[in-house]
């Protein structure tokens, strides 16, 4: 009896885990015919590979910072992008502006708290783009968390987390249930949670890490497949991740280092087909 429920249960995680995957190729398969455009206010680093990754994967991307142009632009775009990463007083209220027409027009906006807990001004300012209510919150577990707590890390290393994906889950449920966002952490595993239900991602090589920019390149994925489908939230962020994740496994395949390793991710994102997408998507329900 044991053994015939045990059987049922893999059976079904099977199939959910095969409906996942076809959603994150219908996903992206719709990102490439709409070729949403995605605002993307953004750091000096990641403005290249981010432009890039959004460019191979099907959208289109705009990297429009100035508070000037987002009363007349932002309406435009379909999803927002807002990134901490080399943040300035100056960048902040067009972070602010461009948050409230995004929400005000009905478009998503996602939120990337780069080093949230790293300064105390860092983390005032992500903080405050919070509570204007960004759709998807994608972070790593130290800044997940750091958000959660309200609080700096005297131990922050900046950008590179010190605490994994796991440790930071409970957080993310309460974070998301009190924010109303859906919040992503990234890790070995990337965890995707609405506050209710928790999903896990797997896909992925541990050199992301080595390259500059690259959880800044997923946040802007994550609002190009928001775009598409503002009706599945979970379901979007959670493919954006596997897909990206998975393009970083054929690129490994054929890279020496990172700086190969970043430009095979380019095109194996620009190359992934329905057969690789539905045989090594890892989407799961946790």
């Amino acid at each position: 009896m044991n053994n015939s429920r045990a059987e049922k249960q893999r059976e079904q995680e099977a199939n959910r885990s095969g409906e996942l995957g076809q959603q994150a190729w219908n996903q992206l398969e719709k990102l490439r015919q709409e070729a949403p455009l995605v605002q993307c206010i953004t750091n000096f680093v990641s403005m290249d590979i981010m432009a890039n990754v959004l460019l191979s994967a099907g959208a289109s991307p705009a990297m429009i910072h100035s508070i000037e142009e987002i009363p007349e632009f932002t309406p435009k775009a379909h999803a927002l992008c807002v990134n901490m990463g080399t943040l300035t007083p100056d960048w902040l209220p067009a972070m602010k502006k461009a948050a409230e027409v995004a929400n005000k027009e009905g478009k998503p906006w996602i939120l990337d708290p780069v080093a949230a807990g790293a300064t105390s001004f860092r983390l005032k300012a992500c903080i405050e783009l919070l509570e204007l209510k960004p759709t998807v919150v994608r972070g790593n577990a130290s800044e997940i968390l750091a958000l959660f707590k309200s609080s700096v890390d005297s131990n922050s290393k900046g950008v590179d987390s010190i605490h994994d994906s796991v440790d930071a889950v409970e957080a993310a449920k309460s974070l998301a249930q009190a924010s109303g966002s859906v919040i992503a952490v990234s890790g070995a595993v990337d965890i995707v949670t609405d506050g209710q239900r928790v999903v896990g991602v797997q896909n992925g090589v541990a050199m992301l890490q080595k390259i500059t920019a690259t959880g800044c390149s997923v946040t802007a994925l994550i609002a190009a497949f928001v775009a598409i489908d503002p009706l599945h939230v979970v379901e979007a962020t959670a493919s954006a991740l596997s897909i990206f994740g998975l393009a970083s496994e054929i690129g490994m395949d054929m890279a020496k280092g990172p700086a190969s390793l970043r430009v095979h991710l380019i095109d194996s994102l620009y190359g992934l087909k329905q057969a690789t997408v539905l045989h090594r998507v890892s989407i799961s329900d946790l």
